[in-house]
């Protein structure tokens, strides 16, 4: 594919400091969270990750016996001046709203997005992933996850008829989520064509559609497009990009659940972006 297109038209406590002015990894007190968005992150990668580069209030920790990576967070907040909290299980199921925490919960600033700019503006070669209606937190936070792993720059979600950042994304991505810079759109075709402005191919990718994705140069500025649960790409989404691939299909199923047609496309990205010279 040619590299010049036309560019488009279109309870019992354990605390570290001072319960009056608890001070997070940033410097920021926590009368300052309460201002702030906040919200309960749970699960052990996603707490850890967190830590450090987030502001949190104070860390909740399940009394009892715990493994060596639940201690890892406990020296990690005492290093950190994060306030412990201890408290029985059953108090942070209902903190977490389920029973998913394994024995951790982040009193913290949720995640903030990005804008399209501030993706655009990354030193690296933008690789973007953009989801067009994703609904589940499970299968956001998988996106999420594979990208970081495959190396992309940033993803893109919409705001309405889609799931946003979540804790539970956050515990779907198992940390990841910290790791990309996720932006969210009011109308997602009008951000294909800002991307299309910007010299970043647009692959879209649906079942049926005449090309394969390994015909495509992920090696280029790219974004791949892919569509949410049931529906696929909308129509306006899909005439937005530059070309729209399909992964084939061998045994007797019609589509492959997004997550993993994300990581089959990141990963043929990441090895035409990470091959050898003459390899």
């Amino acid at each position: 594919m040619s590299a010049n297109r036309p560019v488009a038209d279109m309870a019992n406590c354990a605390i570290s400091a001072p319960a009056n002015r608890r001070i997070n990894p940033q410097g920021i007190m926590s009368r300052d969270l309460d201002r702030a968005r906040t919200e309960n992150l749970y699960g052990i990668n996603a707490v850890r990750e967190a830590i450090g580069l987030r502001p949190v209030e104070y860390v909740l920790v399940a009394q009892g016996h715990h493994g060596p990576r639940v201690e890892e967070i406990v020296h990690a907040c005492r290093a950190q001046g994060v306030s412990l909290r201890f408290a029985p299980r059953l108090a942070l199921d209902r903190i977490a709203g389920n029973r998913q925490h394994q024995n951790v919960v982040a009193i913290c600033s949720a995640k903030r997005y990005d804008d399209l700019e501030s993706l655009l503006a990354s030193p690296q070669p933008q690789l973007l992933v953009v989801l067009d209606g994703v609904e589940d937190p499970a299968n956001l936070g998988a996106v999420i996850r594979t990208a970081v792993a495959a190396g992309a720059s940033g993803a893109v979600i919409p705001e309405r008829r889609a799931a946003g950042l979540s804790s539970a994304v956050a515990r779907s991505a198992a940390g990841a989520l910290e790791h990309l810079k996720v932006a969210r759109v009011t109308n997602l075709a009008r951000a294909l064509m800002e991307l299309k402005k910007q010299e970043i191919w647009v692959y879209g990718f649906e079942p049926g559609a005449e090309k394969s994705y390994l015909d495509f140069d992920y090696s280029l500025r790219c974004a791949l497009v892919l569509g949410g649960e049931g529906r696929g790409l909308r129509r306006l989404v899909r005439e937005s990009c530059d070309a729209v691939g399909q992964i084939p299909l061998y045994g007797a199923v019609p589509s492959l659940n997004v997550s993993v047609a994300a990581a089959v496309v990141l990963y043929e990205a990441a090895r035409q972006r990470h091959a050898k010279p003459g390899g």
